[in-house]
């Protein structure tokens, strides 16, 4: 299967589902604490409490890759956190 990317807006959904949903799983501890800045400025987006912008873009694209290199997996178009996770199982 190809590599497509998942929508930017689609991105922002996901991490900030992931944000709310996760923030106490070890296993994600190191990857939130990174992302300090990242995952809230997803929810801030995903939810219209801030403007996207070219420095937003760069943060989340930033977070986003960092979450598929963790996952060890490419990004194939997901379109929910529940898709992303699934690579994990």
């Amino acid at each position: 299967m190809e590599p497509t990317p998942t929508p930017f807006e689609t991105r922002c959904e996901i991490l900030a589902e992931l944000w709310m949903n996760y923030r106490d799983v070890d296993y994600f501890a190191d990857f939130f604490e990174y992302n300090d800045l990242g995952l809230p400025l997803a929810y801030a987006l995903a939810n219209g409490i801030a403007l996207r912008s070219d420095l937003s873009n760069k943060f989340i694209n930033e977070t986003w890759d960092l979450l598929l290199a963790g996952l060890e997996t490419e990004d194939y178009g997901y379109g929910n956190l529940n898709q992303v996770l699934e690579v994990e199982e």
